[in-house]
């Protein structure tokens, strides 16, 4: 998730929050990462620990739970362990969510909102999916820094941009690499009638599922061979 400047920032949290720490982060659309361009890091992080820090987690079968748990212990391990991988290659917790307790489920699996800033692209959290409610702020001084590194990623299934600029808007469209993109919103997912899509190790079978391959699929084809004289 690329974060502009001149972008509005109170909504621009409202979506990096739900994308990031919505279903616990356990999506395949969840923003791990945010790229803050140009000196806006340090008013969106303040922004971002301050929204995430007032969500209720719990059991998602309780009124007012925002975040339940995520799927076992098992994966709660892992998505600590990332948690002080982060910790070990120097990046900065602002929000920690490992010691999280929850009244009523002692051996829930629950792991709260944690945000890191400092992060850098190398970083594990910067570059693995960790699959939890994890958000990493990268960052960058333009956003052809934040393209190239981007790019780089060995990921490309989804990624937004929030901004007020249309140059930038039209720019990230057709240049970032990956499947679905989204403005000024957290999750670019498709409706329902659209079909899903992914580039890199975010694509997995054949055909991409967006556009002309979604006829080809159920098009069956005829080959036929003329000669006239």
């Amino acid at each position: 998730m690329v974060v502009m400047p001149d972008a509005v920032l109170d909504k621009t949290v409202d979506a990096n929050v739900g994308s990031g720490f919505g279903a616990a982060g356990e999506r395949c659309l969840a923003g791990s990462v945010i790229l803050a361009v140009g000196g806006v890091g340090p008013a969106l992080s303040e922004k971002l620990v301050s929204a995430a820090a007032r969500m209720k987690v719990g059991n998602g079968l309780d009124d007012g739970v925002e975040m339940g748990p995520v799927v076992s212990q098992k994966h709660k391990a892992r998505v600590i362990s990332y948690i002080e991988r982060g910790l070990a290659e120097s990046a900065q917790l602002l929000l920690d969510g490992r010691n999280i307790q929850v009244a009523g489920h002692p051996n829930g699996a629950f792991v709260g909102p944690t945000i890191f800033t400092n992060v850098r692209p190398e970083m594990a959290i910067a570059n693995d999916e960790v699959f939890g409610p994890v958000l990493g702020v990268i960052d960058v001084e333009n956003p052809d820094q934040a393209l190239a590194i981007m790019d780089a990623n060995p990921f490309g299934n989804a990624a937004a941009m929030s901004t007020q600029n249309g140059k930038w808007a039209r720019e990230f469209r057709y240049r970032v690499q990956c499947g679905m993109v989204g403005i000024n919103v957290g999750v670019p997912a498709p409706m329902g009638f659209f079909t899903f899509t992914g580039w890199k190790k975010s694509f997995f079978g054949d055909l991409h599922g967006h556009g002309r391959d979604a006829i080809e699929f159920f098009t069956e084809k005829k080959i036929m061979i003329s000669r006239w004289f």
